[in-house]
């Protein structure tokens, strides 16, 4: 399989975020990973070399503060993570796109198809997480709660591990959430959830597919996946999933 080189696009304020990009036939893919997360991971990966072999487009990235990119995390908040999405996907792709988020970017690629809808083919969520801000807040007790408003910053553990909070980004979160409303968005949309989530509910899947706007929903559950969902039959199931999205918006999409 050819490499894909990595490279950086500049943001107006001059970070630069790192990405690698694959030419083929659209509806191009774009991956769009989770909270603390980068573009080396095994489903990011997995995609690419997929796509290779199909001859698909393909883009994944690295937000700021993720990865190869720069800025500091500390500093990253949803507003500005969808930006960058928004501006990988204006700057680096054509046409349609279909946009696989995986837990954070499950909620970014809302927010993309929200604020770009012409751009976007279809969704395929894994372990979406819209609006998981506010939940990793309330779960939180009183006493760390205090502890966030306080010290700035957070060390949360979960079954699935551990990752550090700002309430920098539990404040600026609550600007794009999505799970209060009607979502006004009308492509395919696919659902994967593994069952053995410990970071983000399962049921939270069939709360946003009542939410879409769309007809077009399907959520399927792995009883015994888990968060990640990167095991060989989790990306199979991806596989799957994927196959039947694109024939169903190939036909309505022109060749690169």
């Amino acid at each position: 399989m050819p490499d894909t080189d990595t490279r950086w696009l500049e943001r107006e304020d001059g970070v630069a975020l790192a990405y690698a990009r694959r030419t083929g036939t659209r509806p191009g893919v774009v991956f769009l990973g989770g909270y603390s997360s980068d573009m080396s991971g095994t489903k990011a990966t997995w995609l690419d070399e997929r796509c290779c072999r199909r001859g698909r487009a393909f883009l994944r990235f690295d937000y700021s503060g993720h990865g190869r990119s720069g800025g500091r995390f500390e500093e990253g908040t949803i507003g500005a993570w969808t930006a960058d999405a928004l501006a990988v996907l204006d700057s680096l792709t054509e046409g349609p796109q279909i946009l696989v988020g995986s837990s954070m970017g499950g909620w970014i690629m809302l927010n993309v198809a929200l604020a770009r809808p012409r751009r976007v083919a279809a969704l395929v969520g894994i372990a979406a997480a819209p609006d998981f801000s506010q939940d990793i807040f309330w779960n939180l007790s009183a006493e760390d709660q205090e502890r966030l408003r306080r010290d700035g910053a957070l060390k949360v553990e979960e079954e699935d591990g551990s990752y550090t909070v700002t309430h920098g980004f539990i404040e600026e979160a609550r600007r794009h959430l999505v799970m209060r409303r009607s979502i006004a968005i009308d492509v395919p949309v696919r659902l994967l959830h593994g069952m053995r989530d410990g970071s983000v509910k399962w049921s939270l899947a069939l709360d946003l597919a009542a939410r879409l706007a769309t007809d077009d929903v399907r959520v399927h559950l792995v009883k015994g996946g888990d968060h990640r969902l990167s095991r060989d039959p989790d990306l199979a199931l991806l596989g799957r999933t994927l196959d039947g999205v694109e024939d169903a918006v190939s036909a309505d999409s022109p060749s690169r």
